[in-house]
């Protein structure tokens, strides 16, 4: 796993990106010209036609094959140009233990907390007035693009739901992120910290969203170290996976309950909550890091790129 790559950082990083913007292109397209074939309507009508609640399973299909096609083939095609065991590459590996499990459901907790939080202290930043106007208007195309997705009838569309809006996203962006771009980022900088914040910057601004940009830069960070101390990308998976469902499942109840599911999407909490998710996150990590070493001793990413000590 420490391994020197056959191909240098630098070139892994400019392939990535170069990857990236060709499949963003391509999956782009394939939604365009799929909703506009199966809703036989013109391009830009089904576009704005598939964020509607009836075509909500369309929506999801779609959405879930171009962000396999997005995300998941570029990091898939670098690692692969990297190793001869691609998904090895990627932290894919099967050594983890039931303590690491119940820790990482711990640290989502904490999570939660400092999320909420911060999107409270987002919303606090004084902006002008114009840029506010934009990021709002952004902000509620993506709401609408998710409450399409989320729209929930029943029990099996719930399941659904979860299979692709929690963890099919959970998969191929902790894929692009942890397993491709932040090793690549930390064995180009030699620094563990760098690699994980300059990768959670981009996690969180390729959503396009202003308002949820400090928790998701957040919510970056925590997963890059769960990824980093572990080694194995299917615990970032994990916690990614249950952060997503906790909001499918609130969109469920409150869509049971009669209410309006944009409730769920409202992630603000009092600031000083992160005085709690603080606490709890040291705590969590504490034990988290001494597991991982007894699971995996550092001979993966952490030995060759330094420790967070």
């Amino acid at each position: 796993m420490n391994q020197k790559p056959p191909i240098g950082y630098a070139v892994q990083f400019a392939l990535l990106l170069g990857l990236l913007g060709v499949a963003f292109m391509i999956s782009s397209l394939v939604m365009g010209l799929v909703a506009a074939q199966v809703m036989n309507k013109p391009l830009l009508q089904a576009a704005a036609d598939l964020v509607k609640p009836e075509n909500a399973n369309l929506a999801r299909l779609l959405n879930t094959t171009t962000t396999f096609i997005a995300f998941f083939l570029p990091a898939l095609a670098v690692a692969r140009l990297a190793s001869k065991q691609p998904l090895a590459y990627l932290g894919f590996n099967s050594r983890f233990s039931s303590r690491q499990i119940g820790l990482v459901g711990l640290i989502t907790l904490g999570s939660l907390f400092l999320s909420g939080a911060l999107g409270t202290l987002n919303e606090m930043i004084p902006m002008p007035a114009s840029f506010l106007k934009n990021a709002r208007e952004l902000e509620e195309q993506y709401r609408s693009a998710m409450i399409g997705m989320a729209t929930m009838r029943s029990f099996s569309d719930y399941v659904l739901s979860l299979l692709v809006i929690a963890l099919a996203p959970a998969i191929f962006e902790e894929v692009l992120f942890r397993g491709s771009m932040q090793r690549i980022l930390t064995g180009w900088t030699k620094n563990a910290w760098a690699g994980i914040l300059i990768t959670s910057i981009i996690f969180s601004a390729i959503h396009g969203s202003y308002f949820g940009f400090l928790p998701r830069l957040a919510l970056g960070i925590i997963l890059g170290m769960i990824f980093f101390l572990s080694g194995n990308l299917w615990l970032s998976i994990a916690m990614h996976f249950l952060n997503n469902a906790i909001v499918v499942t609130q969109m469920y109840f409150l869509t049971r309950m009669g209410k309006p599911i944009q409730q769920a999407m409202d992630e603000s909490m009092p600031v000083w909550y992160s005085v709690i998710a603080i606490a709890i996150l040291y705590y969590a990590f504490r034990l988290f890091k001494k597991e991982s070493k007894q699971i995996n001793p550092p001979t993966q990413p952490a030995a060759e790129y330094g420790t967070m000590d």
